[in-house]
């Protein structure tokens, strides 16, 4: 059986729902609450050590920069960017689907508002829960902010795994990822992975041209550029095994196909 065939046989057993919308729920939400804690584990523990080195995942490090760069906030960098990359989404798959941007958009909502509230947790704005995370002092401290900011990258990475095996709704940088892997190449999570990274490190190049400095990217970055997409690739077979990829939508592949 060729490469090609392979890739053809696993979409169709993968482009039908095959689990009750209630299940699919629950595995959104949990994979919502894995993003959130681990995009927040990187930030604070990057910026609770000085000098900051250890920066935060990859999209949101860019982003963060690109908000800088044309004087936009947090909210507006993250959502412009995200459609902008719904649209690029679209050009690789070949048509432009609306439910499939709304729901990038959607995706958007409730992550925001969960990334605030693991904010206030970590900085210890809920004192009667949680004092926050301290300042690193020592050696010590620095290397668990180290080991906590790699696995906030691991979290990340598995909450990808679960919702886009879900795929009820995608963030359009996963939807990005997602469409990578399966279109164009054969279930790779770490090429797709890679490959993905392409158009916030555009980003992050404009914004340093723009105000001739750098910050958020680091030694957590670099983790994350080099092993985030092996670890969702270990948790599609690790991670609940049994959750197949649902209702899988990467386009017509039959042009490429062809190519191949």
């Amino acid at each position: 059986m060729t490469a090609t065939s392979k890739l053809s046989e696993a979409q169709t057993m993968t482009n039908q729902r095959t689990m009750s919308m209630s299940k699919a729920l629950a595995f959104f939400a949990l994979s919502l609450v894995i993003n959130s804690a681990g995009n927040v584990l990187t930030l604070v523990t990057s910026a609770k050590i000085h000098p900051s080195f250890l920066g935060a995942a990859f999209w949101t490090a860019a982003e963060a920069n690109m908000g800088t760069a044309l004087h936009w906030n947090l909210f507006w960098a993250f959502l412009i960017v995200g459609f902008l990359t719904s649209v690029l989404n679209a050009i690789l798959i070949h048509h432009w689907e609306w439910k499939r941007v709304i729901g990038n958009m959607a995706f958007m909502v409730p992550f925001s508002a969960l990334i605030q509230v693991f904010e206030d947790f970590f900085t210890g704005k809920y004192p009667q829960l949680y004092v926050g995370l301290p300042e690193a002092h020592g050696v010590g401290m620095v290397l668990l902010y180290v080991a906590l900011n790699f696995l906030g990258v691991a979290f990340i990475a598995v909450a990808i795994s679960i919702y886009q095996r879900v795929n009820l709704v995608l963030h359009p940088s996963d939807d990005l990822m997602q469409i990578l892997r399966f279109r164009y190449f054969k279930g790779n999570a770490t090429t797709a992975m890679w490959v993905s990274y392409v158009p916030p490190f555009l980003m992050a190049v404009f914004a340093a041209i723009v105000t001739g400095q750098i910050v958020n990217f680091g030694l957590g970055t670099l983790f994350a550029f080099l092993f985030q997409g092996s670890i969702t690739g270990w948790a599609d077979k690790v991670v609940f095994p049994h959750l197949k990829h649902q209702a899988l939508d990467v386009g017509n592949t039959s042009v490429m196909s062809k190519e191949e």
